[in-house]
């Protein structure tokens, strides 16, 4: 015969067997344990102050605290529209000095030697003889006031060869700015773009500090510039004068380039040359002075026509308290260089 015990609760009575019962018993043991045995970590405190947790006391870190370094962004290996951003010593740089090297190409580098420039030449030919794409055939074009410069003849390897271009003295550096272009693009249509596939320009006052090699080559070639890589876009020293032909809208613009080392294939540097020739030419009757001379009218350009290969700051790159950390530097500017030295450095560099 089945025992039936009586329970009242606040709603009526219930009738339970002894199996019920003991359930009952059970489940509400595991409950108590559960709130007195086991007990939830909630709590109404007020949460410790947060140099507590960091075991800081009167704002001084305890030495025995590790400091963890935040880990640097990755490098990024394109842009965004898809072009290459180069880093020398990476699997894509590989790849394309095995392509170019097999089927060989013929490149023109220009350099502007006037007035006291002079004296950085030879430097920067002997350094480009070991660095410059040592596997291509290179002619080096040489736009000078003064051709005894040269004398005596500089010793070339098998692959190189030199072609004197004479100019006219160009007083200053704002003459020489606002001049190149023009001379570069009456060059090219002239003469230079039946004898070479690609060209660069270089500034004479850098040298060849590591390789540079077909990783380099493509249709428009621009370089990144060192002091901004990496910067905000609101940090670009774009020209914002709006009378100015090199002027840059707020919501323009990817990188900031340098115009230091620059190039590309005949037809896309001829272009290049020519049309940034007219925007100088139209600033200078309107009487307009862009902030960075001839690098804004490159940087207008260059937004205008996005380049199809983005050299890393590894190919333009000097020493001031700006410049981006790079694996390898491989084109140095001691003309930029010197201009971050204070007074006294400068005269001790022989600046």
């Amino acid at each position: 015969m089945a025992l039936f015990l009586l329970c009242k609760t606040p709603t009526g009575t219930i009738r339970m067997t002894r199996v019920q019962l003991i359930l009952c018993c059970f489940l509400l043991s595991l409950i108590i344990y559960f709130f007195n045995g086991r007990k939830v970590a909630i709590s109404l405190k007020p949460a410790p102050p947060v140099h507590h947790a960091l075991r800081v006391e009167e704002g001084q870190i305890l030495k025995d605290m590790t400091v963890i370094k935040a880990a640097e962004p990755q490098t990024p290996g394109e842009t965004a529209w898809g072009a290459p951003l180069v880093w020398g010593d990476s699997q894509k740089s590989a790849f394309q000095r095995d392509k170019f090297s097999e089927q060989g190409v013929s490149i023109g580098l220009l350099i502007l030697v006037v007035g006291t420039y002079a004296r950085f030449v030879r430097p920067f030919l002997s350094s480009a003889e070991i660095h410059f794409l040592p596997n291509q055939m290179v002619t080096y074009y040489v736009f000078t006031d003064n051709p005894r410069t040269l004398d005596p003849s500089i010793e070339l390897g098998p692959l190189r060869q030199m072609k004197v271009l004479p100019v006219s003295e160009l007083p200053g550096w704002e003459g020489l700015a606002y001049r190149r272009m023009v001379l570069f693009a009456e060059a090219i249509r002239d003469s230079i773009g039946k004898e070479v596939q690609y060209i660069f320009y270089a500034d004479v006052d850098q040298e060849f500090v590591g390789p540079v090699g077909e990783e380099i080559l493509g249709d428009l070639v621009a370089t990144l510039h060192p002091e901004v890589f990496g910067m905000p876009r609101n940090m670009f020293p774009y020209e914002d004068q709006e009378v100015s032909a090199a002027c840059v809208e707020e919501d323009e613009g990817d990188y900031y380039y340098t115009s230091e080392f620059y190039g590309g294939s005949v037809s896309q540097m001829s272009r290049l040359a020519r049309d940034c020739s007219l925007l100088i030419l139209q600033d200078q009757a309107n009487r307009v002075t862009a902030r960075g001379l001839e690098e804004s009218y490159l940087n207008r350009y260059l937004i205008d026509h996005r380049p199809t290969c983005v050299l890393s700051p590894e190919y333009n790159w000097w020493d001031s308290p700006l410049t981006a950390r790079v694996p390898k530097k491989r084109l140095v500017s001691f003309g930029r260089q010197c201009e971050a030295f204070d007074k006294e450095k400068k005269e001790r560099q022989n600046c």
